[in-house]
């Protein structure tokens, strides 16, 4: 849809009174009246007419105009994208970045948000609540003095004890063969071949020939001694170590279960979400929620706290979540399919079948689905992507994910701003592809003679027939 005024931007797909779920909107409420104007155009193509339809969006006055451009969410970058492509060929896939030492900077951050950063996430397992205040301070001056409009996300630690940190800032190599000390002693430095744990009992029940493995299969270990509450691991399979990286325990192919009892929202997370409260963020993503009940917990608490224009993201994560995914993601305002660690919970070949059915069941139930972890994870070490990574990021877009989104690749690594360029052009590509394909759809069920109102109808008529209706 065209519009007959200077200010095109304004009318983006139709201005309704209901509510938006799309990432990156601060605020989701927008009211106006779209006034029809004169058919303008040319007809254009063979013997087919095409009337280009303009309508204007009226708005009484340049502060009205203003006004109605913050609450539309359309910042800079998408005005010129609206500018360029128009409607049809505007993004409709969010991105989200996670913030950290490799991009917190001022600079760092406009040149995210110039590249297409839609929500910056701050991962609260990482930093001091200050340098978190410092981040979200940044992101709010940008969005008043460059005309941004960059949402913040915090995301909540959450009960794992899953956790190892080697000390260092960056990645560290394991190479296979060595060997290892998994300790959840307090020591100072960073001792070689040693690695900390971040919960005391992290090898109670654990026996020797158990394997140990790190962010689902990024490097392997084989528990070959036990020294009081310590482990001796030998490194079968070389990798990468992240800092605080997330491990896990396998016995004869099973997963050794090692936080059933613990509470989604621990002491500290609930310190965490206090904080972004107080910051104004504009969405809490709760880390291992195995139920709908601290979903509603949170939200209540916001509710009370007044913080309504707060969304409450669940992170689906462990194998319990996935048993009770469709009351999960009715009790909360979004989903994240966290890969990483639910890669550790289920066999890795399960995962696209899962991201498959998590985002179709969030579509049906209109939440919107954010799909994370490892999308471009080798450009934390190299400036290019491999291809299987450029075809996993297409296979989301084509599933309808809403939001795709960088975690260490932008937060520690080098190449954080390409990668969010390479994932923006990725999507795009894709949706336009997608986009063809629909078209093609349409016409080839035209031509059998199956005319688009009639499959419409067949859809209405399947669900009331599911419903009881």
């Amino acid at each position: 849809m065209a519009v007959a005024t200077s200010d095109s931007i304004l009318a983006r797909s139709l201005i309704t009174d209901r509510r938006s779920t799309n990432f990156g909107l601060k605020n989701e409420v927008c009211r106006g009246k779209v006034v029809p104007c004169r058919a303008g155009g040319k007809v254009k193509g063979k013997g087919k007419g095409r009337v280009e339809v303009k309508a204007a969006v009226q708005i009484g006055g340049l502060e009205e105009v203003k006004k109605a451009k913050e609450e539309m969410g359309l910042d800079v970058v998408s005005e010129e994208e609206l500018r360029e492509k128009g409607f049809l060929g505007m993004r409709k896939t969010k991105l989200v970045c996670t913030i950290g030492p490799a991009c917190c900077s001022p600079q760092d951050l406009e040149k995210l948000a110039l590249g297409g950063m839609n929500v910056a996430r701050l991962n609260m397992c990482h930093n001091t609540r200050d340098w978190h205040r410092d981040v979200i301070k940044k992101i709010n001056q940008l969005n008043e003095e460059k005309g941004f409009c960059v949402s913040v996300m915090i995301d909540t630690e959450g009960s794992q004890i899953h956790v190892l940190d080697h000390g260092a800032p960056s990645s560290v190599k394991a190479e296979e063969g060595s060997t290892w000390l998994f300790t959840a002693q307090k020591l100072e430095g960073s001792p070689p071949f040693t690695i900390q744990a971040n919960y005391e009992g992290f090898s109670e029940g654990i026996e020797v020939g158990d394997e140990l493995v790190i962010d689902g299969g990024m490097a392997s270990f084989q528990v070959i001694e036990k020294v009081g509450n310590d482990l001796r691991c030998k490194c079968t399979d070389s990798g990468l170590f992240l800092p605080r990286a997330k491990f896990s325990f396998w016995r004869n192919g099973k997963l050794v279960a090692r936080n059933s009892e613990l509470p989604t929202l621990s002491k500290k997370d609930w310190a965490d979400i206090e904080f972004g409260v107080s910051e104004g963020v504009d969405f809490i993503a709760l880390s291992f929620v195995n139920d709908a009940d601290p979903v509603r917990q949170l939200k209540n608490y916001l509710y009370m706290r007044s913080s309504r224009s707060t969304r409450v993201l669940a992170k689906v994560e462990s194998l319990e979540s996935l048993q009770k995914l469709k009351e999960i993601v009715e009790a909360s305002d979004g989903i994240m399919v966290a890969r990483g660690d639910l890669g550790v919970e289920i066999p890795y070949e399960q995962i696209p079948t899962v991201q498959e059915e998590i985002t179709h069941v969030c579509r049906e139930m209109n939440k919107p689905v954010i799909v994370a972890s490892q999308l471009l994870e080798s450009m934390i070490e190299y400036p290019t992507p491999t291809r299987a990574e450029v075809a996993d990021v297409s296979e989301a877009v084509r599933q309808y994910a809403d939001a795709l989104m960088l975690s260490g690749e932008s937060a520690i690594g080098p190449y954080g701003q390409k990668a969010l360029s390479i994932l923006q052009m990725a999507s795009s590509r894709m949706e336009l592809w997608s986009r063809e394909e629909n078209r093609q759809s349409i016409l080839h069920q035209r031509r059998l003679g199956v005319s688009l109102p009639d499959r419409i109808a067949e859809q209405i008529c399947n669900c009331a027939v599911e419903m009881g209706i």
